[in-house]
């Protein structure tokens, strides 16, 4: 029987969408793909995520690697939080599960300074038992041990718990550990396969 309802939060509550966020600001689609690569596909990104970097340290590293956009690399990184924006659909299905009286719980890589920004910003979080973000334990999905924090700090039981990714790779880890698991593609297919667990 489930009991309990996991969401990931960047791609499936949030939206995050570098390419489109850069291109309002830059013009060059030569210079919106080196952005983009120096900044969201470095391993500075991914320490953020890990809590083992600050953002200014982040933000020196990256310009220093690529002096000649550091200017742009700033003042992309001094707003980019606003591409984090609620997908409205998703909140809905977020309340409608709480409603009907699951638990809800977040399990998300997410960097610090950006995770207490959507938190002040975003009332539906208050919809949330609890969760687990990969900054303040050092961990990342798809490592086996962020999972079982999560499970050990509010006494899930796997195998009553739905976890709701947009990554494969992430799917896969929960999977394996007991957990039953959606891959987000979308709205509907979401609605589908959760009314496929009867849970709306």
């Amino acid at each position: 029987m489930i009991k309990n309802i996991v969401f990931d939060l960047g791609k499936v509550l949030l939206n995050f969408k570098p390419l489109e966020y850069l291109s309002k600001k830059i013009s060059d689609e030569k210079s919106i793909r080196e952005i983009n690569e120096a900044i969201f596909k470095s391993p500075e990104w991914l320490m953020l995520d890990r809590g083992t970097i600050t953002e200014n340290e982040a933000i020196d590293r990256i310009c220093e690697r690529n002096k000649e956009n550091s200017e742009l690399i700033k003042a992309v990184m001094d707003d980019w939080y606003q591409m984090l924006t609620p997908i409205d659909e998703i909140v809905d299905l977020l309340i409608k599960i709480k409603d009907k009286g699951y638990s809800s719980y977040y399990l998300s890589n997410f960097h610090q300074l950006a995770f207490e920004n959507v938190t002040r910003s975003y009332e539906f979080f208050k919809c949330f038992d609890g969760g687990i973000v990969s900054y303040r334990v050092g961990l990342l999905k798809p490592e086996k041990e962020i999972y079982e924090k999560l499970a050990t700090a509010y006494g899930i039981r796997p195998k009553e718990t739905i976890f709701i990714d947009d990554t494969l790779e992430n799917i896969l880890a929960a999977k394996s550990l007991g957990f039953e698991a959606i891959h987000f593609t979308g709205v509907d297919d979401l609605r589908d396969s959760l009314s496929e667990y009867n849970v709306i």
